[in-house]
């Protein structure tokens, strides 16, 4: 049996069911060990701008760019360059304006109801996958791009900027005890602390789907290597998802003109893939629970505005409301606190 430590949110009783029915997954990626970090090191920003385009996420007849600058502020944050008289939004929980609808993701918003920026998650989670602590991300709307390789382009970009070091001592943070959180549908999430001495960020992540995504569960240690694998990772949507963007949708404002297509999300029928899936690891592909583990349950931790995090997350079916709800419990209950060493 795990240890649940503290509830914050449902019924033990429907984390206790669920979690047995997690435990007899068996895990089909391990990529654990190397992750060791430095808690005496100093933050860093890039030493260069870089920056990326596509086809934007809700406008895909439009191109979207985002370029991404070093910064002495403190943290990331977002720019709205068609916005010029609003103040950057800066990636922490507290600037958490929904996590969609139609489309769920996560929606950044600060100040006036125009200054947001809509599907963030698969940008600033790469502020807790990369040693980068502090960025500015000007974008040319509240649409980002939508890439056909995950966030791949993004990484990429980030690491070809190369690093610049400040002097500014690096803050790591994690849960004073053992935390979950349930929803009545078994989806679970549970915080733990790091091992006395040990500094790094292990994730046990499953899905679990009645259809050709089925169960699928990885294990890792999140480093360079580990993040640029995953973040490779499409969004996955079912076909009747699709069906609905591409007829009824078009009633909608929110995905009327939305740029999914057959090469930049998965797409699962009930029994098959309708496209190529990718990150095959012995036979299977592994893409939806590489695409949660990096580019949605990192995004949740990359709200921690103070610093990075360290401990181990079991996350079995969670979404970017449980994500959100999480890290706005997390800070209710003052369940974060510094690593010192």
């Amino acid at each position: 049996m795990g240890n649940f430590g503290k509830t914050l949110d449902g019924k033990l009783e429907d984390l206790k069911r669920s979690y047995e029915e997690f435990a007899a997954l068996p895990v089909d990626q391990e990529m654990t060990g190397d992750g060791e970090v430095n808690i005496k090191g100093k933050q860093k920003t890039i030493a260069k701008a870089v920056e990326a385009s596509a086809p934007g996420t809700f406008s895909k007849h439009k191109i979207s760019n985002l370029r991404l600058e070093p910064t002495d502020r403190e943290g990331w944050y977002l720019k709205r360059t068609d916005l010029p008289d609003s103040l950057p939004i800066k990636v922490s929980t507290r600037n958490v304006w929904t996590t969609g609808d139609l489309v769920s993701s996560i929606v950044l918003r600060s100040g006036n109801t125009h200054n947001y920026v809509r599907l963030v998650e698969h940008i600033i989670a790469l502020k807790a996958g990369l040693d980068v602590d502090n960025l500015m991300i000007s974008l040319d709307s509240g649409d980002p791009p939508l890439f056909e390789h995950g966030s791949l382009d993004l990484v990429d970009a980030l690491i070809s900027a190369g690093r610049k070091e400040q002097d500014r001592p690096l803050r790591y943070f994690t849960v004073k005890e053992p935390v979950s959180i349930v929803n009545r549908h078994g989806r679970f999430m549970i915080f733990e602390p790091p091992e006395k001495g040990k500094y790094s960020l292990e994730i046990d992540c499953a899905r679990n789907f009645t259809n050709a995504i089925g169960a699928q569960r990885i294990r890792f240690t999140l480093n360079e290597k580990t993040f640029r694998y995953g973040a490779a990772a499409r969004t996955n949507t079912t076909t009747k998802q699709m069906f609905f963007c591409l007829t009824i949708g078009k009633i909608f404002a929110d995905t009327r003109h939305i740029g999914y297509n057959r090469h930049n999300v998965l797409i699962a029928a009930k029994r098959r893939y309708l496209n190529e899936p990718h990150l095959i690891h012995n036979g299977k592909s592994l893409e939806a629970a590489w695409h949660r583990a990096n580019l949605d349950l990192l995004a949740a931790i990359a709200l921690i505005e103070e610093g990075r995090f360290i401990g181990k997350i079991t996350d079995y079916r969670g979404s970017h409301f449980m994500d959100v709800e999480m890290m706005k419990l997390l800070y209710s209950n003052e369940m974060l606190v510094e690593v010192t060493g």
